[in-house]
């Protein structure tokens, strides 16, 4: 199994980039667990609040960098239509399945 993982950026069309793939497979259950399945969804803050709670602690110790790689994985699974925002601000995240 590779330890990079390829993720898309709904803001940037057809870009790839690798990363780490344990933390990107933590933080993707971590989301899927937390996100709702209704619009308009959560707020970012909250989203990573939550998904603290469920990431283990030797990828994430206490916490740290959960917001870039929510961040990361929203913009991927926003890109792979697995999650999208409410239309109006702030942005507010559910899940689409």
């Amino acid at each position: 199994m590779s330890d990079k993982v390829e993720v898309e950026n709904v803001n940037t069309p057809g870009k790839i980039t690798r990363v780490d793939a344990a933390k990107y497979n933590a933080m993707y259950k971590a989301l899927m667990q937390v996100l709702p399945h209704e619009a308009p969804g959560m707020v970012v803050k909250d989203v990573i609040a939550e998904a603290k709670k469920h990431l283990p602690d030797d990828l994430f110790p206490g916490g740290s960098t959960a917001g870039w790689w929510v961040k990361c994985v929203q913009l991927d699974l926003e890109a792979k239509k697995k999650i999208a925002r409410a239309e109006k601000p702030p942005v507010r995240l559910y899940r689409l399945d």
